[in-house]
């Protein structure tokens, strides 16, 4: 009988031990959270080039499409609809979340004047370039509306 309460005594694991796991485990913790939020922020980041792109290969098809004319002028309406109707260039202007913690969380479609507001911005039918329509910086330290 007391080899059968030796046996069952020395299963498990002491406190020290389990303490010294969830010590790891912590600390394991606390440096992927901030790597993860760095990951989402980056992904944001390229979901709005990646719609940058999608609208400027618009704006360059409607070009092509109308003999070197770009859309009519700065004015998002007129963007919005001389890109989308019939979905002959885009089913819709896409949406743009600039991921800054605290700064810029509307997810404004069109936006016809450069600063500090989220959205697009649209140089008119002399240029026709499109921007993102932010002056502040990306995780690469690039400013938004250089790219």
């Amino acid at each position: 009988m007391s080899k059968l309460m030796k046996r069952v005594a020395k299963e498990g694991f002491t406190l020290i031990e389990l303490m010294i796991v969830v010590a790891i485990i912590g600390i394991l913790a606390a440096i992927a959270i901030p790597k993860f939020a760095d990951l989402i922020t980056k992904s944001k980041e390229s979901a709005a080039k990646g719609s940058l792109g999608s609208l400027r290969s618009a704006v360059s098809i409607y070009y092509s499409d109308n003999e070197g004319i770009f859309p009519a002028s700065a004015a998002a309406t007129d963007l919005a609809g001389a890109l989308t109707p019939g979905n002959k260039y885009l089913d819709s202007i896409p949406a743009i979340a600039i991921p800054k913690p605290g700064l810029h969380q509307s997810n404004t479609t069109v936006v016809t004047a450069l600063g500090d507001a989220s959205g697009w911005y649209y140089t008119g039918s002399a240029l026709g370039q499109v921007y993102i329509n932010c002056t502040h910086v990306d995780t690469k330290t690039s400013t938004w509306t250089f790219w």
